[in-house]
């Protein structure tokens, strides 16, 4: 159930990330309370998979979905660059991910 979490947690802060854009510096209201409501919950998902997962592992995990998530938003949704350069870091950050799951006793 802690992967479950924590997968949860790393939506919700690509949801919170693009809320965050979406508030234009905290100036909209309605952004600015997804974006701290989400946070919350993100922070404490996080949280509740930690009781079970490895620090490292949970984290790397949870920033890395947040990371490769908002990459992807930002390229789809706000029709930022999509070039090979950022294509292969994002690559990299799953790979990183990937190990990180394989190399988790939980």
């Amino acid at each position: 159930m802690a992967w479950v979490y924590l997968l949860l947690a790393g939506i919700l802060e690509v949801i919170w990330a693009y809320s965050m854009k979406q508030s234009e510096g905290f100036t909209r209201l309605g952004p600015s309370a997804v974006t701290i409501v989400t946070m919350i919950a993100s922070f404490g998902l996080l949280a509740v998979a930690m009781r079970s997962l490895p620090l490292g592992t949970a984290y790397t995990i949870w920033t890395g979905i947040g990371a490769v998530g908002a990459f992807i938003v930002g390229v789809m949704v706000l029709g930022e660059q999509l070039t090979a350069m950022r294509v292969g870091a994002a690559v990299l950050i799953v790979s990183g991910l990937v190990l990180m799951k394989l190399s988790s006793s939980s």
